[in-house]
């Protein structure tokens, strides 16, 4: 099974292109949907991460409080990487166990911080989408009700794209039209095929 990781810094259309990948049947994986099923309550992630950080974290309802955590680990490096040594293994668990699982020719594991926490060693292909920090900054403050001073710094704790750039196989610059992007996805996959059933 041919593995594609696709990243990407927030609020670049990571979800859109994986929509243009699952229309052609593709298995999608996506790290975050599993990240909120860990962290669900009476889940063990979350347990540890209410031990750690506080019952603070939790709302009345017994769920994560998610703005809460996010603004904590964005402004505190350690207890970013107290967060990450508790999810980060078991979602990499879930993302092996779910890609072997997976029926189409290739398949797609949608991870934000593919190249920050070392999972790039989880997939054979790397996919990068990019887009400027200025449209980063205003989908995420629009998509998220957040500050523009947390937007910057939820970009500022991901790898530059320059960095990225040095690292990925391929480059999505989504700067441009949807149809464009359609376009771009549609080269994409008709290359993974090609890869994907070469390697049978």
């Amino acid at each position: 099974m041919l593995k594609i990781g696709l990243t990407g810094g927030i609020a670049v259309g990571k979800s859109t292109v994986c929509k243009l990948f699952s229309y052609y049947g593709i298995t999608v994986i996506d790290a975050d949907v599993i990240a909120h099923q860990l962290v669900k309550p009476r889940q063990k992630c979350l347990d540890n991460i209410i031990n750690i950080f506080g019952e603070h974290m939790l709302l009345d309802n017994g769920n994560l409080d998610r703005p809460r955590l996010r603004q904590l680990i964005f402004f505190d490096y350690k207890a970013r990487w107290q967060l990450e040594k508790i999810i980060h293994p078991k979602i990499n668990e879930q993302l092996i166990k779910q890609s072997e699982m997976a029926s189409s020719y290739y398949c797609v594991l949608s991870i934000p911080l593919l190249f920050e926490t070392g999972t790039a060693m989880l997939v054979d292909r790397t996919l990068l989408i990019e887009s400027s920090v200025k449209h980063q900054i205003t989908r995420v403050c629009q998509r998220d009700d957040i500050s523009i001073l947390q937007a910057k710094a939820i970009i500022n704790s991901q790898l530059s794209s320059t960095q990225k750039r040095s690292k990925a196989d391929d480059i999505i610059h989504n700067n441009r039209s949807p149809e464009d992007l359609t376009t771009i996805v549609e080269r994409l996959h008709k290359q993974y095929m090609n890869v994907a059933k070469a390697t049978l």
